[in-house]
């Protein structure tokens, strides 16, 4: 994919902390990813090398700096009910020419739609530097009959009520996702509005042109999050943590009839953390049971333990601090809802493939493995492809 240099575009996501629909939606996380983190990555990914997030929001700035970002500070003025995007990027265009020049192209992404793609964003920028369009948005192609409701009754849009071609007998229309739109900065700034000249439709996969305005939406993007992100080829972290029960097991135990348990766990993960081990990544269990089975095989796997924890995700948070650990830097992969607060603590939350739904919605990754049966050495196999796959 192309990268665009500064002088040729400059990517703008607006991000105002005040949302009342749905209280810091910018930071809620899609994916197991900030929102905000979401729509900065599908702009660096598109080659757009300067990436900024205009923000009056503390939260949403740092979470837009760890994503590669620079940012924006809104006047108070510009981050009201009432604030228009326009404005806002009409601002940061000025704080662009006082640093020194503006970008040919302005690309304005919005941070609530959670699925934007890369390559679809790539190619408006390109035909707006090519001279093939002046503004150009992203949208989906629809075959809906639309209608409008009046007080003598229920009108066709873009149809006659009376005629029903079928669907390849007609010409599609386009739905605006608000996902993206890429704007020839001169333009822009004369029309103080984002379509102008000769707009375009750059077309993108409805499947993907989910926008949120409300809980409900954020929810839908969260359900979505597994299948539509891509999986990942590796998980660039300094410290493995795992659940026990459901991940390095079935979640299933036997109990005798003098009340021991034995339950399944698979050699190939323990193969997987001993590459860990050796490629020098620290490796946590974390259980909220205390078993002796939890304890020997920590001991057999020659990995640190917590047992008997109710409050994971202050466990691990003192467990990292104490080792001078990064949270950000942290993997956990969890199961079940007990693990969630853990999850939304690291920077990779990750769930294994039969975990609780709402363990799958928190998760930046699914493992294709069910705990128990190779999910620990499938996590482990991505953080070491981040370590180029060797051990030290």
């Amino acid at each position: 994919m192309s990268a665009f240099a500064a002088a040729d575009a400059v990517a703008v996501i607006p991000a105002r902390g005040g949302s009342k629909g749905v209280p810091g939606k910018n930071v809620a996380a899609v994916g197991g990813v900030p929102l905000v983190a979401r729509a900065v990555a599908a702009a660096l990914q598109a080659g757009i090398a300067d990436v900024r997030v205009s923000t009056d929001d503390a939260g949403i700035a740092a979470a837009a700096r760890a994503a590669g970002a620079r940012v924006i500070d809104r006047p108070a003025e510009l981050a009201g009910d009432t604030a228009t995007s326009e404005a806002a990027l009409l601002h940061a265009l000025d704080v662009l020419e006082a640093e020194g020049g503006l970008p040919e192209v302005l690309v304005f992404l919005q941070a609530t739609s959670p699925f934007i793609e890369p390559a679809p964003l790539a190619r408006a920028v390109r035909r707006v530097l090519d001279d093939e369009a002046d503004s150009v948005l992203s949208a989906f192609e629809t075959y809906a009959f639309l209608w409008r409701s009046t007080a003598d009754g229920a009108v066709g849009v873009n149809h006659d009520a009376a005629f029903r071609p079928r669907r390849q007998d007609r010409e599609p229309h386009f739905q605006e996702t608000g996902a993206f739109y890429v704007l020839r900065t001169s333009g822009f700034r004369e029309a103080g509005f984002r379509f102008f000249g000769r707009t375009a439709v750059e077309p993108v996969a409805a499947a993907r042109a989910v926008e949120i305005d409300d809980a409900h939406e954020l929810e839908l993007a969260r359900v979505l999050a597994p299948v539509l992100d891509a999986a990942p080829a590796a998980v660039d972290v300094d410290v493995l943590v795992t659940d026990f029960d459901g991940v390095h097991t079935d979640d299933a135990a036997i109990v005798r009839e003098d009340g021991t348990e034995s339950v399944h766990v698979s050699r190939a993960d323990g193969l997987g953390v001993e590459r860990l081990r050796t490629a020098g990544v620290p490796v946590l269990i974390l259980s909220k049971e205390r078993n002796g089975v939890v304890g020997a095989r920590a001991a057999k796997l020659r990995v640190d333990v917590l047992q008997a924890v109710d409050d994971k995700a202050a466990a691990l948070a003192a467990w990292l601090a104490e080792r001078g650990l990064d949270p950000a830097r942290c993997a956990y992969v969890g199961n079940d809802v007990n693990d969630l607060g853990a999850m939304a603590l690291v920077g990779w939350p990750i769930a294994v493939a039969d975990a609780h739904p709402a363990v799958r919605r928190a998760a930046r990754a699914v493992l294709r493995n069910r705990g128990g049966h190779g999910a620990v050495r499938e996590a482990a196999e991505l953080v070491l492809a981040a370590h180029g796959g060797k051990e030290a």
